[in-house]
């Protein structure tokens, strides 16, 4: 055997033993039947019909990398999360996607994109699942499941349809800010490499000494923000499905990382209960000059996965994933998805989903948790319940202080009670509208919005559609009555 021939590795099975053969089933003769004792050939044809875990419902098309966040402010006054304190560089991963398109679907389609991270800490895995919006669709997650399926297929046609989204979102106002976002020019951005994150939700800082804050998440991209417009976006979607994946991959390959700096805005804790709109409202932003950004540090994304299936494919991000100093708000989106996302990852890809490689901590695992299919690290204590007598491991509330959480008061209700003078959900769409977009801006806007309304929306959901742009900004709403038909 030659040097290059003993170089090559040769084919195992799963199990580690060699293969007589890459390419012919055992048969007798060379005619005769296949033979079931050709272990080898049953095993790739089960692997195979198995090889695919089942997508996202949501979610489904996204890709991601890995790498590192590091802190170049001070916010410790704010938080004593291990990853915020000044010096500190974080390892992590991170996933984009498009919402509502299924795993093979375009890049380009006009549609939110997703911004989760994982951030490998020294006390577990924080994870920070936002979009590259700051608001979102709906405030309640009673609605949430009923919006992606507005978005989603029709089940009679099997096809997308716009009249199902306007639909929803024209009985659903609270949806304007969102939608005024996802109809600009961010609707589509040019690559994840040129959109913004945000963490969207606000949710609860506490430091050392036990004082709580507010705070909102914004990763402001480094390469500036960019977008496709509708044509372009189009264009792409027929020849080049995979144009963000690729762009991100072949940006990391070639040595030019992308990175984002993130910045908080910080509310203090009792501010919240007067506040002019209800700052726990997914729906709204904190306008900059009630709560200014303050800048923590630089993520940069400078790794491709070995394998997208095993790192990307696999991950499961989880806003339930909060480290000491960091903790959830009363906001209603925030405390559903605290459950839908660890269930979804035990559907999706089974019980010990923790144990897989992207998912891993960093950090040392001392957890009761034990057996379930394909768990293979066993649970490191003496005895598998708690409390015990033979060496823990024991909760250490000394070590770490009081859980983040917050006080609240009142009985449970099912309404949203309108406390906050501001509470309404028009008024930020049409600051946007008006404060924030330029003429060219607006003017994409409309075309953006005509163009979607045109194609097969029905006449009454049409028509509930121009009030509902009319209710934002009457001038808007106008110019896009006046594209459609002249109405």
């Amino acid at each position: 055997m030659t040097d290059s021939a003993q170089s090559i590795p040769y084919t195992t099975d799963n199990a580690g033993i060699p293969v007589e053969s890459d390419e012919h089933s055992l048969t007798i003769g060379d005619t005769g039947p296949i033979l079931l004792q050709d272990h080898y050939l049953i095993e790739k044809m089960a692997q195979f019909n198995r090889e695919r875990v089942p997508e996202r419902v949501v979610h489904a098309k996204g890709g991601g990398a890995y790498g590192h966040f590091e802190v170049t402010g001070d916010v410790s006054r704010y938080t004593k999360a291990d990853l915020f304190q000044p010096g500190r560089r974080t390892d992590l991963l991170a996933r984009f996607s498009t919402v509502a398109g299924e795993l093979g679907s375009p890049d380009t389609w006009r549609d939110p994109r997703g911004f989760a991270l994982k951030f490998y800490t020294r006390h577990g895995n924080y994870d920070l699942v936002g979009n590259n919006t700051p608001v979102f669709f709906v405030r309640d997650p009673q609605k949430f499941q009923d919006f992606i399926r507005s978005q989603k297929r029709h089940p009679r046609t099997g096809l997308r349809d716009n009249d199902m989204q306007w639909d929803f979102w024209t009985l659903s106002p609270e949806s304007a800010h969102m939608v005024t976002w996802l109809m600009g020019d961010r609707g589509i951005p040019r690559t994840w490499r040129h959109m913004n994150g945000y963490g969207s939700h606000t949710f609860l800082w506490v430091n050392e000494a036990g004082e709580k804050f507010w705070i909102k998440y914004h990763f402001r991209t480094d390469q500036g923000v960019e977008f496709l417009t509708q044509a372009d976006a189009d264009e792409l979607a027929g020849h080049d499905a995979d144009r963000h994946r690729r762009d991100l991959y072949e940006a990391i390959e070639d040595g030019d990382a992308p990175s984002w700096t993130l910045y908080v805005q910080v509310m203090p804790f009792e501010a919240a209960a007067d506040y002019r709109f209800n700052p726990f409202d997914l729906t709204k932003v904190w306008p900059h000059t009630d709560h200014p950004l303050i800048e923590v540090g630089r993520m940069t994304l400078d790794r491709n996965p070995e394998d997208h299936f095993v790192h990307i494919e696999q991950a499961a991000f989880e806003p339930s994933s909060m480290v000491p100093g960091i903790g959830p708000s009363p906001d209603k989106m925030l405390l559903g998805r605290l459950f839908s996302y660890p269930d979804t990852h035990r559907y999706r890809i089974g019980p010990n989903y923790q144990q897989l490689p992207p998912n891993r901590p960093h950090a040392p695992v001392a957890s009761y948790a034990k057996d379930g299919p394909m768990r293979y690290q066993p649970a490191r204590v003496s005895r598998p319940y708690a409390p015990n007598s033979y060496g823990g491991p024991a909760a250490d509330t000394h070590r770490f202080g009081e859980i983040a959480g917050w006080a609240a008061s009142g009985e449970m209700v099912r309404e949203a009670y309108r406390l906050h003078r501001e509470d309404d959900d028009w008024g930020q769409a049409g600051t946007m509208v008006r404060q924030v977009l330029d003429d060219a801006a607006r003017e994409r806007l409309a075309s953006n919005v005509a163009g979607h309304l045109s194609a097969g929306v029905s006449d009454p959901v049409l028509e509930r559609a121009l009030q509902y742009w009319r209710a934002i900004d009457k001038a808007l709403g106008d110019r896009i009555a006046a594209r459609i038909n002249g109405r």
